[in-house]
C-alpha cells in the first residue's frame, strides 16, 4: 500500500534552510582533552599493530572523545542531521593512525558496515580515471565529476543510516561539499508542487552498480520517500537513470515530472548549505534524511597530493554484511 500520510509541513531542526543555519548547529570541536586522548591512542596504535577493522573503542580510555561523539550523535538524531568534527591532528598522527582513530570515533556514533559485497568496510573516495556508465559498476565517487544530491547506497535493501568522511587531502581546485535536508525539500514540494509527491512514494528502478549475487537482478526497485516514524529518503538521479537504462525503459511520465521537480529544487541555494571539508575534519551526514553532493574537481598532477577522503557507512540495524 502506498504511504502518503505526510500532508502537512515537517517541522523541527531537521527542516532547515541555509539562512537559518549557524556554525554551532553542526560544528563540533574536538576539545583539548579529546585531542590529548587521540594523541595517546595514536601512540598505542603505532606500537601495538592490528588491522584497523578489528579495533573497538572499548579498548581505549577515551571519555572526552566519547562525550564529543555523543554530541555528534545528538546532532545527527535530533538536530540539523549533519555534523563536522574539527579536527584530527593529521601531521602528528600520520595517515594510517588517523584513519584508525577516525574508525574508533565513528564507531562511537554507530557500527561501521560493509560498503560492497566483498565486505569492504573502509572505502577510499578518490578519482580513478574511470567513467561511471550505467551497469559499469564504477561508482561516481570514483571519478572527478560533479555528484548531484543523493543518498549513499540508495540502490541497496539496507542503506547506511549515517555516512562519515575523513578528509586527508583536498583537490587542487573544486570538490566543494553541499548538503540539503529532504525534510526541507519535501516541504518545498508540498508548497510548490504537491501533485508530484504521490509518485515519490511508489518505486523507481535503481542501478545496483554490479553489487549483487549471480542470478539476481541488476536493478533494485524502491520509492524515493518513505513515511515511517519520520520521512526518510533514498535518492540518486544517476542510479535511477542507470536503472531505467538497464531495464531498457523510459521513466514513466509521472516519474519524470516528479524527478524534474525535485532536481529543480536542488538548484535553489536557499535550501542547501555548502562548505569545504578541510584536512583532518570529519563529516557525518544522516543518510536517509539529508542528501549530499560534491562539485566537480581538478586534481593535483602529483599523485601524493591528490584529493583523498576516507568513507565509512554506519548502521546499527540488521547485519554488517553489505545486503544488511
Amino acid at each position: 500500500m502506498t504511504n502518503t500520510s505526510i500532508t502537512a509541513p515537517i517541522e523541527g531542526p531537521s527542516a532547515w534552510r541555509r539562512a537559518e543555519l549557524r556554525p554551532e548547529d553542526y560544528r563540533v570541536a574536538l576539545s583539548g582533552a579529546c585531542l590529548d586522548e587521540i594523541r595517546r591512542i595514536g601512540d598505542e596504535l603505532r606500537r601495538d599493530k592490528l588491522p584497523t577493522v578489528v579495533r573497538h573503542p572499548d579498548e581505549f580510555e577515551m571519555p572526552a572523545c566519547r562525550a564529543t561523539m555523543a554530541e555528534v550523535r545528538r546532532v545527527l538524531d535530533q538536530g540539523v542531521r549533519f555534523a563536522i568534527a574539527d579536527r584530527l591532528p593529521l601531521d602528528e598522527l600520520g595517515a594510517e593512525a588517523a584513519v584508525a582513530v577516525y574508525w574508533l570515533l565513528a564507531s562511537l556514533v554507530a557500527r561501521p558496515v560493509a560498503q560492497s559485497l566483498d565486505g569492504r568496510l573502509i572505502y577510499d573516495v578518490r578519482d580513478t580515471g574511470r567513467a561511471a556508465l550505467p551497469g559499469s559498476g564504477v561508482r561516481p565517487d570514483q571519478t572527478n565529476i560533479e555528484l548531484k544530491f543523493h543518498t549513499d547506497n540508495s540502490y541497496n535493501r539496507a542503506p547506511p543510516d549515517c555516512v562519515a568522511l575523513l578528509c586527508l587531502r583536498t583537490a587542487q581546485q573544486g570538490g566543494h561539499s553541499r548538503v540539503a535536508s529532504f525534510h526541507t525539500l519535501y516541504n518545498a514540494l508540498l508548497a510548490r508542487r504537491p501533485e508530484v509527491l504521490e509518485r515519490f512514494h511508489r518505486p523507481f528502478w535503481f542501478d545496483r552498480q554490479r553489487e549483487f549475487h549471480p542470478g539476481e537482478e541488476p536493478v533494485f526497485a524502491a520509492p524515493v520517500f518513505n513515511a515511517g516514524d519520520e520521512l526518510s529518503a533514498r535518492f540518486s538521479a544517476h542510479q535511477i537513470r542507470g536503472g531505467y537504462a538497464l531495464k531498457g525503459e523510459e521513466v514513466d511520465e509521472e516519474g519524470a515530472v516528479a524527478l524534474a521537480a525535485l532536481l529543480e529544487l536542488f538548484e535553489d541555494e536557499s535550501l542547501s548549505a555548502d562548505f569545504d571539508l578541510e584536512p583532518g575534519q570529519l563529516q557525518f551526514v544522516a543518510n536517509r534524511i539529508l542528501g549530499h553532493s560534491r562539485t566537480a574537481f581538478d586534481d593535483h598532477p602529483d599523485s601524493d597530493r591528490r584529493r583523498h577522503l576516507v568513507r565509512l557507512w554506519l548502521r546499527n540495524r540488521g547485519r554488517r554484511a553489505y545486503p544488511g
